[in-house]
């Protein structure tokens, strides 16, 4: 009776996998928030600064030249 309820039949292995995978999530594991270490690279004139929690590197602005700085 419940072969005709569901149509395919109920049990394991009637759906698509989705859910079992490599855990890297949204954006496929790259540099978004990469974490508290690290330095922010000046693209422009090269100077290094250390990330600071809670700042993203684009938001800060090189001490050097101005230009927004970008994560290493």
């Amino acid at each position: 009776m419940l072969k005709r309820l569901f149509g395919r039949g109920s049990g394991r292995g009637g759906g698509r996998g989705l859910g079992r995978g490599g855990g890297r999530g949204r954006m496929g594991g790259t540099k978004a928030g990469a974490g508290p270490d690290g330095y922010c690279i000046c693209p422009n004139c090269g100077h290094k600064a250390p990330h600071q929690v809670g700042v993203p590197c684009y938001q800060m602005s090189c001490p050097k030249c101005g230009t927004n700085m970008v994560r290493e």
